[in-house]
């Protein structure tokens, strides 16, 4: 929204969840307001999604800190080590960031002189609500599910609207209200299954006692690597335009910290991503971290496998809520942003006149927003849209998903992590 005052692009903030700042490859996300548009009947709560910057600092005891405080102070403190010389690996990533600081640094200046933007986020906690479960059990291992359990079944319900066809024209004689809803269920297999909800309204699903919510519109497989393949359309018609992946990659905190189970580089060479694109072509985008070793796969095996060319890379820079990162810039092995590496899977018709169309995905952007919970990442897809070729809307799918958004497809072993109820609070008013 270029050119629009401070007011109005706040007030165009608060409706759709996208701050745009003057300089139009800026933008503050808040993740909360962009899921919500997905549900009708429930809501994100922010308390739950950002929990790690909303909880309240526990009371320590007086004389255990003080116990703790004389403790450290007799003990003496090392000697610095002398720095060891960064390898070839370590010193192309140093380029690397030195080449992205200018531009993350400048995005975060743009964030901190916000001052109207700034109010708005501390404004997040009061917005937060209950979560829609009270005495359920804990979160399950999807994981652990499917290997002891792989006939277990989900019961999912829909609301369906009698005027399902036209909402604004109820059947006759029921004019006067606007619409009759009921309540329609489908026991179905949890696992190597498309579960779909094809209504207009939330759809809850129950498993084992544990609700989850399903946006509208929306479709997940759970299934291991090993049954992606049943997700590739019978025609290419039916393909994808937007592809999104975050795959499990290998990483050392999310094994110390036992937050899910990653895979070795090679077993993401053969995702099927020229048979799931669409006849037109698809935007591919994929989610990495800093590390060099990683890029540089990426580059030189995984998008040349895939058959995908590099269009723009996007910086997920990450802040608390009063604005500061959540550490500095410069930690070499723990930085505060991650990168979207983006390119097209080419379709299966050469459309000259769609290709000159398509508009140029801008490179080097920067997106900014509080993170939720480890390794969820936030909702871009909006960010995307004009350089998806083809359909409008798009056929979109995410793959090794952990959640999903309204109209799209999601795969992965654990598709329902982030659906649970526990994150999300019921609408009084419905």
């Amino acid at each position: 929204m270029e050119g629009a005052s401070d007011s109005q692009k706040l007030s165009l903030f608060y409706e759709s969840g996208i701050y745009s700042f003057h300089d139009s490859k800026t933008v503050f996300v808040d993740s909360v307001r962009v899921l919500n548009r997905s549900y009708h009947r429930f809501s994100v709560s922010p308390s739950t999604y950002y929990s790690r910057f909303f909880k309240s600092p526990t009371n320590a005891n007086p004389l255990s800190s003080t116990v703790t405080s004389s403790l450290a102070k007799r003990k003496r403190k090392p000697k610095p080590k002398e720095p060891r010389p960064l390898n070839e690996t370590e010193l192309i990533a140093l380029q690397r960031h030195q080449e992205a600081r200018p531009l993350l640094f400048a995005a975060h200046e743009c964030l901190l002189k916000s001052t109207e933007l700034l109010s708005a986020l501390k404004s997040l906690k009061s917005e937060s609500g209950s979560s829609t479960r009270d005495s359920e059990g804990g979160q399950h291992s999807f994981v652990d599910l499917a290997r002891v359990e792989p006939q277990l079944e989900v019961t999912l319900s829909l609301h369906v609207c009698d005027a399902d066809t036209d909402p604004h024209q109820p059947p006759n004689g029921l004019q006067d209200f606007p619409s009759v809803q009921c309540c329609e269920q489908k026991v179905l297999p949890a696992f190597n299954n498309l579960v779909a909800n094809n209504t207009k309204d939330d759809a809850v699903a129950e498993l084992l006692s544990n609700h989850y919510i399903i946006p509208r519109e929306s479709c997940f497989y759970m299934s291991d690597l090993g049954q992606i393949r049943n997700l590739i359309p019978a025609h290419a018609d039916f393909g994808f335009n937007l592809i999104m992946v975050d795959p499990p990659w290998e990483n050392a905190s999310a094994h110390q910290k036992s937050r899910y189970a990653t895979l070795p580089n090679r077993y993401f060479l053969s995702l099927p991503i020229k048979q799931l694109t669409h006849t037109e072509g698809a935007l591919v985008g994929l989610w990495v971290t800093n590390r060099e070793k990683l890029r540089g796969f990426v580059e030189r095996e995984l998008f040349p496998a895939w058959g995908v060319s590099y269009a723009a890379i996007f910086y997920w820079l990450k802040v608390k809520e009063n604005g500061s990162l959540i550490c500095d810039l410069d930690l070499f092995h723990h930085r505060p942003y991650e990168c979207l590496i983006l390119g097209y899977s080419p379709g299966k018709v050469n459309n000259t006149d769609n290709q000159s169309e398509l508009k140029r995905v801008k490179n080097d952007r920067v997106i900014m927003s509080i993170p939720g919970d480890y390794s969820r990442k936030l909702p871009i897809a909006d960010l995307l849209l004009e350089y998806v070729p083809g359909l409008k809307p798009p056929r979109c799918i995410e793959l090794f998903a952990r959640e999903i958004m309204a109209g799209w497809v999601a795969w992965g072993n654990e598709p329902l992590y982030f659906q649970d109820s526990k994150y999300f609070v019921k609408k009084m008013d419905l």
